[in-house]
C-alpha cells in the first residue's frame, strides 16, 4: 500500500511540474532482458523472467516505480547517473512491486536533452553468489515426488504446441479418478533465515494449484500452505510466471532443520478434467 501511494504522489508531481515546465528531458525503457552471468557460481537453469516493472533512480533521487515499457518526462538535463532497478510482483500481486534481490542494476552515464528522448533496452543478469535448486524437467530422473497418497501423477510432456524452453515440462492431469495431486521436491534445501528467499516458476494451467513450504525438524513436519496458482480458462491459457516470497515462511520455521518445496492440487469444483504443466521451478536465495 506504501508503495501504491508512493506511485501516485508521484505521478501527481510528475503532472504538475510537466504543466509548470513544457520543456522536460524524456526518459524511454523498454523490456528487461536477463541476460547469462559466466561468472555465476551455480547452474542457473532457463533464463526467464518476469521483470514487469522497474525503480527508477536518477544522480541517487528516486524518480518512481513504472510498469515496463514507459516513457516519462525527467525534470533534469545534463550528464547524470541513471539506475534501473528489475522488478517484480511478489506473489503476483500488482500491490507489491519489490526489486528483486539476485539480480543486477542496470546503471548507466547519460546525457538528458530537454525536449529529446532518451531510448534504454536495460539488461540485467543473476549475481555472482545466488544460489539455486533448479528443477526443468530436462534429466529422466524428477526432482519432484508424488506423495503416496495422491491419486494423480507428475510426468513428463513435450507437445510442441506448448513447449517454450528445453525439450520437455513437467504435466500433472486431473480428471474424476485422478483427482488429487500431492508433490514435494526432493533432497534438503538448507534456506536461510531472514534473509531473501524466492520461488521462481512458470506455470501453463487450467487448474488451480497450491504452492506450499515443507519445515521439516527430527521431530515434526510442518507444511505451510503458501501461493495459489489460480487457474486459466482452456481457450486462452498462456504460460505465466511468479516469483512467490519465501522469506517470511523461512525464518518463521525456526526448529527446521531443513526445507522442501510442496504442491497440491485437486480437480477443480464442476470440471472434469484439468491439467497442470511446469517448468524452470528455481528456489533463489543466497
Amino acid at each position: 500500500m506504501r508503495q501504491l501511494l508512493l506511485f501516485i504522489l508521484i505521478l501527481f508531481v510528475f503532472s504538475s511540474c510537466v504543466k509548470n515546465n513544457p520543456d522536460p528531458a524524456w526518459l524511454e525503457v523498454n523490456h528487461w532482458t536477463l541476460e547469462t552471468n559466466a561468472n555465476s557460481q551455480y547452474p542457473t537453469g532457463e533464463l526467464t523472467h518476469n521483470f514487469t516493472d522497474a525503480w527508477v533512480f536518477i544522480n541517487g533521487k528516486v524518480i518512481g516505480v513504472f510498469e515496463v515499457p514507459f516513457k516519462i518526462p525527467v525534470l533534469m538535463s545534463g550528464n547524470v547517473n541513471i539506475k534501473i532497478y528489475p522488478t517484480v510482483r511478489n506473489n503476483g500481486i500488482s500491490a507489491t512491486k519489490n526489486i528483486y534481490p539476485f539480480v543486477e542494476v542496470y546503471e548507466i552515464n547519460a546525457d538528458l536533452v530537454a525536449n529529446q528522448t532518451l531510448t534504454l533496452n536495460p539488461t540485467t543478469r543473476y549475481f555472482d553468489a545466488a544460489q539455486f535448486w533448479v528443477e526443468d524437467f530436462e534429466n529422466a530422473a524428477l526432482k519432484i515426488e508424488n506423495d503416496p497418497n495422491s491419486l494423480a501423477a507428475i510426468g513428463t510432456g513435450n507437445d510442441p504446441a506448448i513447449l517454450q524452453w528445453g525439450n520437455f515440462y513437467g504435466q500433472i492431469d486431473l480428471n474424476s479418478v485422478d483427482s488429487t495431486w500431492i508433490g514435494y521436491t526432493s533432497g534438503e534445501m538448507y534456506l536461510p533465515a531472514f534473509k531473501e528467499v524466492y520461488l521462481e516458476i512458470d506455470y501453463y494451467n487450467t487448474n488451480a494449484m497450491t504452492t506450499g513450504l515443507l519445515a521439516i525438524s527430527s521431530s515434526s513436519i510442518k507444511n505451510n500452505d503458501n501461493i495459489q496458482l489460480n487457474a486459466q480458462a482452456p481457450s486462452t491459457v498462456k504460460w505465466k510466471k511468479m516469483y512467490i516470497y519465501l522469506k517470511e515462511l523461512v525464518s518463521a520455521s525456526t526448529t527446521a532443520e531443513y526445507f522442501k518445496q510442496s504442491f497440491k492440487a485437486g480437480l477443480d469444483s464442476g470440471d472434469s478434467e484439468g491439467f497442470i504443466i511446469l517448468d524452470n521451478i528455481k528456489v533463489v536465495y543466497f
